[in-house]
């Protein structure tokens, strides 16, 4: 086991990933920036160090600095955590280069992951479920295109192969528009990730965002924990989770679960990853796979007990994984509302000092958050501030948990999205269960005008 980590990330992931070394009994070193020099997770860790000023560029995506933060202070391994470089297949490689362990995958799984195209024909050839659509990039040919888009019927969308995060994308509902569409999103991929080749997939109309959990290790043991519901979703960002899926059975998920599995070892994958599905009318369609730990992690952990974190740690430094598939049991309900710095009706970032700060507790709840009264949330990186994550013997009471958690949530001195969900948790779609990744664009407008009027 390593006796060092150096932990490349800042925020509540860190700090996760601190607690999992510190029970493990493995000394931590962690990087931060100008603006996170008070962060909760700098105090605690063993060593921390300065790589550079607060914009990312210039410190959490700055390779050269984190490489030689590992070499000064002689850490073995790095654990990139989520988001920044956790699915750079060449910062995993520079890592690997440089005589450190990467706590993921290789960066050839990143590399093969990472570009939809090639991830969507190796999860064919493995047996995944795939959306209907184009065999790899279009073709230059505008008659080839327009014969693709009849033949996997209207609506289509055009995404981009090197996409992420809702971007790179759009829907056509008509021929006349497809080859507008696109040039436009081959012209959008170019500028936003430096590759402008495109792929067409099936529009589905109604469907949830199913995700399966998978750990593989290094000797060719891959398992499943389940899934998760992601379908709460605003422009393609998260807002709710909740394990087990609302709907899904035994049978579905064994099946959609262990071709998860199948591919991984036939990919040569190891460490914790998560496939992404949409689902409709029964049936699973693989859109896109994270090569890394999820933000919604913890409610897998809820109802497996299964540390992931650990796990990772665990299979990076060559162990075996301590569980096999019989041994993952599902058990109760679990949901994780995303608590982020922002203005919950306009959805603009609200970076600032925490003046007052108090986070609930009771049975079943889990919050994993590094601010404190007092922090200053800086206004450099993503807005979100916490997690709270409740767990019970069913869906209802894990949601009658949550509810109560976010009445008692206090956090002054900033705006947060915490009425926002305290209106998701009565709304009769989300209660009911199995609502589609439309849900909450569609119920904005309602939502909006319940919080103008309490405001």
């Amino acid at each position: 086991m390593f006796e060092k980590i150096l932990i490349a990330n800042r925020g509540e992931i860190a700090l996760r990933i601190l607690r999992a070394c510190r029970e493990m009994g493995i000394k931590t070193v962690v990087v931060h920036s100008e603006a996170d020099r008070e962060a909760k997770y700098v105090k605690l860790a063993d060593e921390s160090v300065c790589i550079g000023p607060a914009p990312s560029p210039q410190s959490y995506l700055h390779i050269p600095a984190l490489i030689a933060a590992a070499e000064v202070t002689q850490a073995e391994a790095i654990h990139p955590g989520y988001g920044f470089l956790s699915e750079n297949a060449d910062f995993a490689q520079r890592v690997e280069e440089s005589g450190f362990i990467f706590i993921g995958p290789t960066p050839e799984a990143i590399r093969l992951m990472g570009d939809k195209v090639s991830a969507k024909d190796a999860m064919k050839k493995a047996g995944v479920p795939c959306v209907p659509g184009s065999e790899g990039a279009l073709p230059d040919n505008p008659q080839e295109v327009l014969k693709m888009g009849r033949q996997v019927g209207y609506p289509v969308i055009i995404k981009a192969a090197g996409g992420g995060g809702g971007r790179g994308m759009r829907v056509v509902h008509h021929e006349e528009e497809l080859l507008r569409a696109v040039e436009m999103t081959k012209s959008e991929a170019q500028a936003a990730f430096g590759n402008p080749m495109v792929y067409m997939e099936k529009f589905l109309q109604k469907p949830r965002h199913i995700e399966i959990q998978i750990l593989a290790d290094t000797h060719g043991h891959a398992i499943y924990l389940g899934e998760r519901d992601c379908s709460m979703q605003r422009r393609h960002q998260k807002v709710i989770e909740e394990a087990p899926a609302p709907g899904i059975t035994d049978a579905q998920r064994k099946k959609i679960g262990e071709a998860c599995a199948q591919a991984c070892r036939q990919i040569g994958y190891r460490g914790a990853g998560t496939f992404e599905f949409l689902y409709e009318n029964g049936e699973f369609y693989f859109i896109e796979m994270n090569t890394r730990v999820q933000v919604e992690h913890p409610v897998t952990e809820m109802i497996t007990g299964i540390d992931i974190v650990q796990e990772q740690i665990r299979v990076a430094a060559g162990e075996k994984l301590r569980y096999e598939q019989k041994d993952v049991k599902l058990r109760g309900h679990a949901m994780e509302c995303r608590i982020n710095a922002e203005d919950p009706l306009k959805f603009v970032p609200c970076p600032g000092r925490i003046t007052a700060y108090h986070t609930p507790g009771g049975p079943g709840v889990r919050v994993d958050s590094h601010v404190y009264q007092g922090y200053m949330v800086p206004p450099n990186y993503d807005s979100m501030i916490g997690k709270i994550i409740t767990y019970g013997d069913s869906r209802e009471q894990a949601m009658a948990r949550m509810r109560i958690a976010l009445s008692e949530m206090v956090v002054e001195g900033i705006r947060t999205n915490i009425p926002l969900h305290q209106q998701l948790l009565v709304d009769a779609g989300f209660v009911k269960g199995g609502a589609s990744i439309h849900h909450l664009e569609h119920r904005m407008p309602d939502i909006r005008a319940l919080l103008e009027n309490k405001s």
